[in-house]
């Protein structure tokens, strides 16, 4: 497909009508009515779709959606990328500025069990089997400007990220695809499906499949899921920046750490650096598993942790007290600790080992009302916490 660009020196009232026209074509998002248009099974797959859309399959021009990424230009015009049902094993990395789409086909993309595009790898890292290798390299998908961005690191910071980087990728978005790590079928050290840092990024009907560290969304980062599944057994979301889980299943592979485990950072202005999960459900995978009582909502990563799960349903999986401490020995639990839930119900909400307990925070409406809705959480980078940044999310899904 021809790249289409235009100057940046050209004055933009000297543009052409026509010129003006293809512009507009290249720098509006994909709307719903163009998404499932775009995404319906044809003999000419790219037929319903806008025209800065690439296509992958096993006989298009990409056979691998790391090479269409590549082929993109790093300029901030939007790119949609059709990918033909299959089994991709392959890492992405989305490091560009402007807007990219990621668009499984599907003749029911409103249905999320039936998506029949998998992007897979196998790596986890942190064991004496696995090596030491920092976390961001076992990832299925990550969206960050540089590498070191993306590095988890250690201690109470993290990987010290340089000053002067830019951010990365302002509208990321993925409809229809499910992201696999399955290095073994069960937790062996971290092994990530889904990297998210300095960058937006929104996932629609999207699957999220591992045991350990599921979802990281490192420092910048701004993640939205709406009517996705995320599975796993250990400390599956976690993170330093902001994500906002709505109308999801959270998968309960087995229960070992917890769902949650936050790392809070220290700014100079109000942050809201956290997960939150709301109106979504919380259940084991399948009911062979024997777990009930034994998962934790989460535990602090360290004492600035904050999620909030709100107006969840919780299966009978959840401990009678919610969350956890990070252990015996190190609690990491303190006055700032944010573990908390509003207005969750179900067998797994025993508001008598909620009170027991005293770990997690029972949420008032006051308490609740400043996380209310993704508009107060997710800030603009660079401006000391201004709040509003969510125009890259799809709010239509």
């Amino acid at each position: 497909m021809a790249v289409f660009s235009v100057p940046s020196s050209l004055p933009f009232h000297l543009l052409s009508f026509p010129t003006l026209l293809l512009l507009s074509v290249f720098t509006t998002p994909i709307n719903a009515l163009n998404r499932y248009t775009c995404q319906y099974p044809t003999q000419n797959p790219l037929s319903g779709c806008p025209p800065n859309t690439l296509l992958v399959g096993a006989t298009a021009k990409y056979t691998t959606i790391q090479s269409a990424i590549l082929s993109l230009p790093h300029n901030d015009y939007p790119y949609n990328i059709l990918i033909l049902p299959g089994n991709y094993t392959e890492q992405l990395n989305i490091t560009r500025s402007g807007p990219v789409t990621l668009l499984g086909q599907t003749a029911f993309p409103t249905n999320l069990t039936k998506n029949s595009v998998n992007v897979v790898w196998h790596q986890a890292t942190g064991t004496a089997s696995t090596g030491t290798l920092d976390n961001a390299f076992t990832s299925t998908l990550t969206i960050a400007p540089t590498l070191n961005s993306s590095l988890t690191g250690s201690g109470p910071t993290g990987n010290t990220v340089p000053a002067d980087t830019s951010f990365g990728n302002s509208d990321f978005r993925a409809y229809n695809l499910n992201f696999v790590n399955d290095y073994l079928p069960y937790s062996a050290g971290p092994s990530l499906a889904l990297s998210v840092s300095y960058a937006n990024a929104g996932f629609y009907y999207t699957g999220f499949y591992s045991y350990q560290d599921t979802i990281y969304i490192g420092k910048l980062g701004n993640a939205y899921f709406s009517r996705c599944e995320i599975a796993g057994q250990t400390d599956f979301l976690y993170g330093f920046g902001t994500a906002w889980i709505q109308s999801s299943r959270l998968s309960l592979r087995g229960c070992g750490g917890g769902i949650t485990a936050w790392k809070g950072t220290n700014t100079t202005w109000v942050n809201k650096y956290g997960v939150y999960i709301s109106e979504s459900v919380v259940e084991k995978a399948n009911s062979s598993l024997s777990i009930e009582g034994k998962c934790a909502l989460g535990r602090p990563w360290n004492a600035q942790h904050r999620s909030i799960f709100s107006r969840c349903y919780l299966d009978d999986s959840i401990v009678p007290s919610g969350y956890i401490k990070w252990s015996a020995t190190d609690p990491r639990f303190n006055f700032n600790t944010t573990m908390a839930e509003y207005h969750d119900y179900g067998p797994g909400f025993n508001l008598t080992g909620r009170l027991a307990a005293n770990v997690t925070v029972l949420m008032t409406d006051r308490m609740w009302e400043p996380y209310s809705a993704p508009e107060k959480v997710f800030v603009y980078p660079g401006t000391n916490g201004r709040e509003g940044n969510v125009g890259w999310i799809d709010f239509g899904v």
